[in-house]
């Protein structure tokens, strides 16, 4: 799904991790728990949201999908439980990481080329 956006690569990791102009927008969630190695969860995302108002409201209106820890607060990410969301929701989480990570030119050039064109009267 990601792979399919324009200029995504994909960084070679224990899990996912996929970036647009060298910055990470959708990754595998890295668990750190006291004591214990890091763990690569490919069960969990992390996704680039933008800004602490929408990382609240996704935290705040859908819970049981969306969460945070310690580690990421004052950062505009959220980690998402990917059983808790179907391919419709996913692919537009993705898409809007994308679009807030990826150079305006490039966003510019997926809009257009997603979006039919106005037609007016005939």
């Amino acid at each position: 799904m990601a792979l399919a956006l324009p200029d995504v690569v994909e960084i070679d990791s224990d899990g996912f991790d996929f970036r647009v102009a060298g910055k990470g927008f959708v990754w595998s969630y890295p668990e750190r728990r006291p004591g214990e190695r890091r763990r690569i969860r490919t069960d969990i995302a992390v996704l680039y949201v933008g800004d602490e108002a929408e990382k609240q409201a996704l935290l705040l209106g859908e819970p049981e999908r969306f969460f945070t820890t310690s580690s990421y607060d004052g950062m505009p990410l959220v980690m998402l439980r990917l059983e808790k969301v179907d391919l419709e929701r996913l692919e537009e989480l993705v898409t809007d990481a994308w679009r807030m990570r990826a150079p305006d030119t490039l966003v510019d050039d997926f809009e257009a080329a997603v979006e039919p064109p106005i037609r007016g009267p005939r």
